[in-house]
Parts: structure tokens; sequence; C-alpha cells
């Protein structure tokens, strides 16, 4: 499954999307043998079980940019009402399909219309939705953290994480990541970059005058 990427870009896009298949693989292994139960375990996506999370992730590996506009149109550019209906195409019937689906596209390159570095983000955002509710910790790579963290300071795209941190200094405590003026934010790259995604509950793995702040913008979209 391929979507291409603009020219000027490829380079750039190969070599990012091991990381995305990666996060993906490591994911799928942590959710290997959950009880029915478990896959109930509301995420910290409001509303949704970690085995929806799942097929939302699903769902973007599998949507190239021809059938997210004809989505778009006929949901009649109503975008959450889109991610609704794809992620309800993919959820199937049980878990165990739910888990199945996002298997299969482990090593796909299809992608919605955004940069790979944004699927990159979904990946690991979403990874950390539906590990975090579960007690589930995974090592990220520092370097792919990283990356991840500098595409945010700069992008509002899908998820308002540049207008979140105005004014506000973050520094990452294990890595090189850091950007800004103000109030200081520090911690790990990871709390960083879902505190900055709207995950307040990674505020309270932070430190400095300017977590309350942050932590009072987790709403802003």
């Amino acid at each position: 499954m391929t979507d291409p990427e603009p020219k000027g870009r490829g380079t750039r896009a190969a070599s990012m999307w091991p990381l995305v298949h990666a996060e993906r693989a490591a994911l799928s292994a942590d959710l290997t043998d959950l009880t029915d139960e478990r896959w109930a375990t509301p995420s910290l996506c409001t509303g949704l079980t970690v085995r929806e999370v799942l097929a939302h992730l699903t769902a973007g590996a599998s949507l190239n940019g021809v059938r997210w506009l004809a989505g778009v149109i006929r949901c009649r550019f109503d975008f959450d009402k889109q991610v609704a209906m794809r992620l309800a195409e993919q959820l199937g019937a049980s878990a165990a399909e739910t888990h199945n689906r996002f298997r299969h596209v482990i090593t796909s390159t299809t992608k919605p219309p955004l940069p790979v570095i944004a699927m990159l983000g979904e990946t690991i955002v979403h990874a950390e939705d539906i590990r975090r509710p579960l007690g589930i910790r995974h090592d990220y790579p520092i370097e792919t953290l990283t990356r991840v963290a500098e595409y945010y300071r700069g992008s509002d795209l899908v998820v308002a994480a540049k207008r979140r941190i105005v004014g506000l200094r973050l520094v990452a405590t294990d890595g090189p990541f850091t950007t800004g003026s103000g109030p200081l934010v520090s911690g790990t790259t990871l709390a960083l970059v879902m505190a900055t995604t709207g995950r307040s509950v990674y505020c309270d793995d932070l430190d400095g005058d300017g977590v309350e702040i942050l932590r009072d913008r987790r709403d802003m979209t």
C-alpha cells in the first residue's frame, strides 16, 4: 500500500517510514493477549476506548488522499464525522479482528494528505493514548521522539500544538529538544510531546512555572 510523496520530500519520507513501522509493530506486540475487558479501557482520547483508538490508527494507515477527500465530501466537510466513519470501518466485530486489521497495516505507507512526520507523531501520540491507561511502558528512541517534538513545536496541523506552547520555554531532560521562551516546562521528551498535544495527564510528569499554563490549554483546538 503506497501513496506517492511530493517531489523533493521522497528521501525524507523514505527515512521516516521505518520509524512509523517500528512504532506500529511495537504497539501491536504490546497489545497481544489483552482481555476483552482491557480492550474496553477508556483511552486518553475522550470518549474512545483503547480498541477504538487502535481502529483509528488502522484507518489512518488505510486512507490515501483520494479516499480521504471522498470521505470529507461525503461527510459534508464535517471532519469529526469523517474520523468517526473511518474508525467504524476498521473496528471489526471483535477486539481480535481490530488487532488483526492493525497488524495488516504495520508496514503500510498509505496516508491521508499529511507529511510522514505527522503520521509518526500520530502513531506515537495515539500509542500513548492506549498504553498509559493500560499501564504499559515503552522505551521510544530519543531520536524519534525529538523529531516528533521538533515537528509539533512548529505545527498546528491535525492538533493545535504550536499554539498550545506559545509563550512557554520547553526543555527536555533526556534529550536535546528545547524551544521557546517564557515560563519553564521541563521533563522527558515524551511527556513534552504528549502535553503539547493536549494530554494533560502528562503535565503531572513535568516541572516548572509554565506547567499549569500548559495544563490550562489542554482543550485548545
